[in-house]
């Protein structure tokens, strides 16, 4: 397992997974070019044999309290094998650098399995936005970690560029 910081040159790559992951609700290529080029937060992409196979972003301004994962996706073949949860870790790592000290996230109330990862990395259940995810109007369960009271663990990843 690869993870390295997303560089524009990535664009096509992960926009291919986000299409794959997000079929009805993908973000548009502008947003993501956007959000590769914000100086306030950082996307790293997994590569498995010189290909990338997910990617992950945090939005982290530099001295703020408080982050929130923007996303993190995976190809359908390479999900299960604990590269979701390495990708995570190093966006909480990554917050953390930048002074955060609570991170929020969304996650689709109908995708137990990421769900189930957030709990199990020490987020909690803090809300629900009805119907969020359009147009499948599904609800976002709102999920926040303190990092204060959930360190980042001796095996998660001091940096975020590893």
């Amino acid at each position: 397992m690869t993870l390295r910081i997303a560089t524009p040159a990535d664009l096509d790559a992960i926009m291919l997974i986000e299409h794959r992951s997000f079929p009805t609700d993908a973000w548009s290529a502008e947003t993501m070019a956007a959000e590769l080029a914000s100086p306030h937060g950082q996307y790293l992409v997994d590569e498995s044999d010189g290909i990338v196979i997910g990617y992950g972003g945090v939005r982290a301004l530099q001295g703020s309290p408080d982050a929130d994962i923007q996303t993190i996706a995976l190809i359908a073949e390479h999900r299960g094998e604990g590269r979701g949860r390495a990708l995570l870790r190093a966006l909480l790592a990554s917050a953390r650098e930048r002074g955060a000290r609570e991170v929020f996230l969304e996650v689709r109330a109908d995708n137990p399995t990421a769900a189930g990862l957030y709990l199990a990395e020490g987020f909690e259940e803090i809300g629900r936005r009805p119907r969020y995810y359009q147009p499948d109007d599904v609800d976002a369960i709102v999920m926040r970690r303190d990092l204060r009271r959930h360190p980042l663990s001796a095996d998660e990843p001091e940096e975020a560029n590893a």
